[in-house]
């Protein structure tokens, strides 16, 4: 079709520009007709298709604009293909045509690239191992080194020189480049290394004082990394500075199961003091004591009797205490309770008596790792520890407040 058209249009007795003006006309209305069947009509009945599939891949490639982009390419590599047709080799419109064309193939295969890559960004998201994969990182990273090869495509185009040339005289830019592609290239550094030793991925709990961040890692990018704080507000810590800086990555906490509770109540060193025996049978009918003293109260008369200890000094002798018989209390309970994980080490240890008393630690771990619930356990279980202490004639010390004070100058 088209060389009959050329064949007409050089036996016209026409000016030479009408017939370019002529050529042009043509170039242009087939360009804008194929322009409008390709997007106003293939393009918009494919989608229509790509939406009413299951498969998720078929609507990402429209959302990502990579179809709308490949035929621009298209469009493009036709109206090159025409004027070559159209145009004589000699004509300076045809030159400059086929610049255009080429400049415009150029930069819609980099756009298509970038559709692409963020097409496949958007379909490992949806899998829920990739998802903590940095790959937009990865992706910036080749988005970026594609770019740069794209400029100096550019440069050789319009220059008409060899890319190896272009290259090669980079190399004395070299060093101007790395300057100001500093933080891209740490940034690269870092991406992989964060990657290859899965150090950090989307949706880890991070934390790291330096920066203020202490929450969700919600994008980790080429050169930044987003952390969505507690409350709410969003830090921004560069990418490279989670290798060279250290961090805390709670993801360990978070597979395990358990969440570690570490906390201490202090005891009144002078509410101290040995078992009685009306306190013995009291606390033998302690569902959680009843074996524990039984098993005690054994243990200490055989001892007792194999030494003919005189009992009638408290020294000699070995006896129940308050605090013993409520550590052993407190480990019993944690074994019974339902939110304590019950694989994981669980211990009530008694700490280093200072000016502030004597502290009984609880170190065990809650089966919810969930912030809320997990608060909620721990509160549960010291709730419990404040209100059954006096039960051993325990104190927990404290400082005086000004009521303390002001009932004892009443006194």
């Amino acid at each position: 079709m088209f060389d009959t058209a050329t064949q007409w249009l050089q036996d016209l007795n026409l000016e030479p520009s009408t017939k370019v003006a002529i050529a042009l006309a043509a170039i242009v209305v087939i360009a804008i007709l194929t322009h409008l069947i390709l997007h106003y009509v293939f393009l918009r009945l494919v989608e229509k298709l790509a939406y009413r599939s299951k498969w998720v891949w078929k609507r990402a490639l429209f959302e990502q604009n990579l179809f709308n982009r490949i035929a621009f390419v298209f469009q493009a590599m036709l109206v090159r293909w025409q004027a070559q047709l159209w145009l004589a080799q000699e004509s300076l419109f045809l030159s400059g045509i086929e610049l255009a064309a080429k400049l415009w193939i150029l930069f819609y295969l980099l756009l298509s690239l970038f559709s692409l890559l963020d097409t496949l960004l958007y379909l490992a998201h949806q899998y829920r191992v990739a998802r903590h994969w940095p790959l937009r990182g990865v992706f910036q990273s080749i988005k970026l080194i594609a770019s740069g090869f794209a400029c100096i495509l550019f440069v050789s185009i319009i220059t008409d020189k060899s890319p190896v040339i272009l290259l090669s005289s980079l190399g004395a830019m070299t060093a101007v480049l790395l300057l100001v592609f500093k933080d891209s290239l740490l940034g690269l550094a870092a991406g992989i290394q964060l990657s290859a030793n899965k150090m950090l991925s989307v949706g880890d709990w991070l934390e790291m004082p330096k920066y203020g961040a202490d929450g969700d890692v919600i994008d980790i990018g080429l050169t930044t990394v987003k952390v969505q704080n507690w409350d709410r507000t969003i830090t921004t810590i560069p990418t490279y500075a989670l290798i060279s800086d250290s961090f805390k990555n709670w993801r360990g906490m978070q597979e395990s199961g358990g969440r570690r509770i570490m906390r201490s109540i202090r005891i009144d060193v002078s509410s101290v003091a040995f078992l009685s025996e009306e306190d013995i049978v009291r606390l033998r009918k302690t569902k959680l004591l009843t074996d524990y003293i039984e098993r005690k109260l054994a243990e200490i008369n055989k001892a007792n009797a194999e030494e003919r200890a005189d009992l009638s000094c408290p020294a000699n002798g070995r006896r129940l205490t308050n605090l013993g018989t409520f550590r052993a209390y407190l480990n019993a309970y944690l074994k019974a309770h339902p939110g304590i994980h019950q694989a994981m080490i669980l211990m009530v240890r008694q700490l280093e008596p200072d000016a502030h008393g004597l502290p009984i630690q609880i170190y065990a771990f809650s089966n919810d790792t969930r912030w809320v619930n997990y608060e909620s356990i721990q509160a549960d279980i010291f709730d419990h520890i404040l209100a059954v202490v006096q039960e051993f004639g325990l104190r927990v010390h404290q400082m005086p407040s000004g009521q303390d004070l002001q009932a004892l100058l009443r006194n």
